[in-house]
C-alpha cells in the first residue's frame, strides 16, 4: 500500500538523506519536503500525510511545536522527531505528544523500524 510522507528539515542535506533512506525502504510512497514549520503546515492543509519526519532544531517554530500542531490537526499521523539533541527532556516531550524519537544522523535501520511500525498500524486501521 502507498502512503504519503512529509519530511521537514531546514537542512537540504538532511532532507536528501532521509528521502534516500525512505526510497530504499518504500520506493512507492509519495514524499513531500518542507524546509520549515510554516511550509509544512501549509502543505498539511492541502493534503493529509500518513507519516512525518520532523527535525527538532529549525529556525522559527521548533520541531516539537510543529509536531504538536501536526498531531492536533491529524491525530492518526505517525510522526517522528529527528534530532541530534538526545536530552532526556526532549525525548520525554516527544513521547508525550505521541511521537517517536529518531537520533541524527538518521540511519536507514532506525527509519526502517519506525516506518515498519507505522505501516503495521496504518494497515490494521484500514482493515
Amino acid at each position: 500500500m502507498t502512503y504519503k510522507l512529509l519530511i521537514v528539515d531546514d537542512s537540504k542535506l538532511a532532507r536528501m538523506a532521509a528521502a534516500k533512506a525512505m526510497r530504499a525502504l518504500y520506493p512507492d510512497w509519495d514524499r513531500v519536503e518542507a524546509s520549515n514549520a510554516d511550509e509544512a503546515l501549509a502543505l498539511a492543509k492541502d493534503g493529509a500525510f500518513d507519516v512525518a519526519l520532523v527535525d527538532f532544531n529549525m529556525p522559527g517554530r521548533d520541531g516539537l511545536q510543529l509536531a504538536a500542531d501536526l498531531k492536533s490537526s491529524n491525530p492518526s499521523m505517525h510522526l517522528a522527531l529527528v534530532s541530534a539533541n538526545h536530552q532526556a527532556e526532549i525525548i520525554a516531550r516527544t513521547k508525550a505528544i505521541g511521537a517517536a524519537f529518531l537520533a541524527k544522523p538518521l540511519s536507514e535501520q532506525s527509519l526502517g523500524e519506525f516506518l515498519k511500525e507505522a505501516v503495521r498500524q496504518l494497515d490494521s486501521a484500514k482493515s
